[in-house]
């Protein structure tokens, strides 16, 4: 299994209050932190807000975001207080979202999460919407992390890293096949069509990352950006 270096995203860490309310006892009010749970991904989304954003102080951010790489890559999430799109730790949420929606799925936050994981999928859908090339990454972290400011107001670079036949990245591949696998469950009573469109999406993604075998933290193109902040130590098996 793939190890994340350097910190726990807070994309991830929110997850862990999804199961909360199904394995604790009373005497903590367990539904208002599952709300703010998913409140929270709101205050990290990317590109152009909707009408009904519920965390006001937000506004559009990232809109070129692709351009550098031929490719429209606008939304998704931040990862934590920075403004990088880091595609595995992104992925691997959404894939616990989804898995969280079928598995612990209750009336109360249903519409929200629903949403939550779709702004997700959107993006993702993007990402790997050129064949034989899997978009994983938006922003050089380290120009990023040495220029505190909001995502309104940012002037670093918005590189594009990616993942092809010839500079392979099983692990990151695979696991955004993961996500879109993991919400096609999610959307499948409710928006039959998108599930569908997830679906076929992971299964050929997922061949990509099986056929083009190889560690992203080996791809020369790809190591300065994800390295040491999400890099893969033990290889992709």
């Amino acid at each position: 299994m793939p190890q994340l270096h350097c910190h726990h995203s807070p994309l991830f860490l929110s997850l862990i209050l999804l199961a909360l309310p199904h394995v604790l006892g009373a005497g903590h009010d367990y539904a208002d932190a599952l709300s703010k749970c998913i409140l929270f991904f709101e205050g990290q989304r990317s590109g152009s807000l909707p009408a009904g954003q519920r965390v006001r102080w937000r506004g559009d951010s990232a809109l070129s975001d692709g351009q550098a790489g031929g490719v429209d890559l606008e939304g998704g999430y931040y990862d934590a207080g920075d403004n990088v799109k880091f595609g595995f730790p992104l992925a691997f949420t959404t894939t616990m979202l989804a898995w969280g929606m079928s598995e612990f799925g209750a009336p109360g936050e249903v519409s929200n999460a629903m949403v939550t994981i779709r702004w997700a999928t959107d993006y993702l859908l993007k990402a790997v919407s050129q064949h034989g090339r899997v978009f994983v990454q938006v922003g050089d972290p380290v120009q990023d992390h040495n220029c505190w400011e909001r995502p309104e107001d940012m002037d670093t670079p918005r590189t594009v890293y990616s993942v092809d036949a010839a500079n392979p990245g099983s692990e990151v591949a695979a696991e955004t096949a993961a996500a879109l696998a993991a919400a096609s469950i999610a959307f499948r009573s409710s928006d039959s069509a998108y599930s569908h469109t997830l679906l076929q999406n992971a299964i050929r993604v997922f061949e990509f990352a099986d056929s083009y075998r190889g560690a992203y933290s080996d791809n020369p193109s790809l190591k300065p950006g994800v390295c040491p902040f999400y890099c893969d130590f033990d290889g992709y098996k």
